[in-house]
């Protein structure tokens, strides 16, 4: 298992499990991105990840892919 920050940009994989703040995670999962989803990382800058999900693309920063593993 790893964070969602170290997926390699093209690669697809499924959410195992996340934590946070009740807010973020609230936001995420209004936006499809939970536990036993599958998302494909985009891109990865400096300080963010791309990640796509049903449609949706989203931008995450490091601190809140971390907390996403994979």
């Amino acid at each position: 298992m790893q964070a969602l920050s170290n997926v390699r940009p093209g690669e697809s994989c499924t959410i195992k499990w996340m934590f946070g703040l009740q807010e973020v995670l609230d936001f995420l999962h209004s936006r499809h991105v939970e536990e036993g989803r599958t998302v494909h990382v985009i891109q990865q800058c400096r300080d963010s990840v791309i990640i796509g999900v049903d449609g949706v693309r989203l931008a995450l920063g490091n601190e809140i892919a971390e907390r996403i593993k994979v």
